[in-house]
C-alpha cells in the first residue's frame, strides 16, 4: 500500500471529503492538521507550492488537492495510485 499523507484544517469541507474518500477507500493516511502546528503549514506550502488544503502527498509525490483526489477516482485511477 501507498505511503499517504495530507495536510488538513479543522474547518474544511474539501478536507472532510478527501479523508472520506480514502476512508471509503479503507486507505491509511498521515494527517497533518495545520492549525495545530504552524510548522506544518509551511512545510505544506513548500512540499506542495500551493497555500490552500487539503495538499495530498502519495509516496512523496503532490496529487493536488480534494478535487485532484476525486478527479482520479473518475478517472479509474486513485486505486492504481494507493496500490489497492
Amino acid at each position: 500500500m501507498a505511503h499517504i499523507e495530507i495536510y488538513t484544517s479543522k474547518v474544511c469541507p474539501y478536507c472532510d471529503r478527501a479523508k472520506a474518500l480514502l476512508k471509503a477507500k479503507k486507505a491509511s493516511y498521515q494527517e497533518y492538521d495545520i492549525s495545530q502546528n504552524p510548522v506544518w503549514a509551511q512545510e505544506s506550502q513548500t512540499r506542495s507550492g500551493r497555500r490552500t488544503v487539503p495538499q495530498i502527498f502519495v509516496d512523496g509525490v503532490s496529487i493536488g488537492g480534494c478535487d485532484d483526489l476525486y478527479a482520479l477516482e473518475s478517472m479509474g485511477k486513485l486505486d492504481e495510485l494507493l496500490q489497492l
